[in-house]
């Protein structure tokens, strides 16, 4: 690698990092364990947690701790409810659609023009822009 980036060595490498910020001590790393260590190590910590459901939480706008139906759940994950290019639901995305289509049409008509674009089908794109 040094060959192919036309280094001689090491230290000729990092020449171009000033002196007064390079580290030269090595770091102060543990020694490296196996994959089953690492496993076990995560396992006491993910051990740790406590389930959102025993917290306090303000996600939702005070939109919680209310009972929500087995059925919904049922309901809303059939696949006639799902499609397989997009994670949003159908009936969703067709609303999106149908409002651009409508809005395009809108502008046409009160434009006289013979066609118009608002193709931004994501909102959080179409904000940016």
């Amino acid at each position: 690698m040094l060959a192919a980036v036309g280094a001689a060595d090491i230290d000729d490498l990092f020449a171009g990092i000033p002196d007064e910020v390079r580290r030269r001590e090595p770091l102060a790393l543990p020694a490296g364990v196996s994959e089953v260590e690492v496993t076990a190590a995560l396992r006491r910590l993910a051990s740790r947690d406590v389930p959102a459901t025993q917290m306090v939480s303000f996600l939702g706008a005070g939109v919680y701790d209310h009972h929500v139906p087995a059925v919904v759940d049922a309901v809303v994950s059939r696949g006639e409810f799902l499609t397989a290019y997009t994670p949003y639901q159908p009936e969703r995305s067709q609303g999106v659609l149908q409002s651009i289509f409508e809005f395009q049409t809108a502008i046409c008509e009160l434009t006289g023009m013979d066609v118009s674009n608002a193709s931004l089908y994501d909102g959080g794109t179409a904000l940016m822009k």
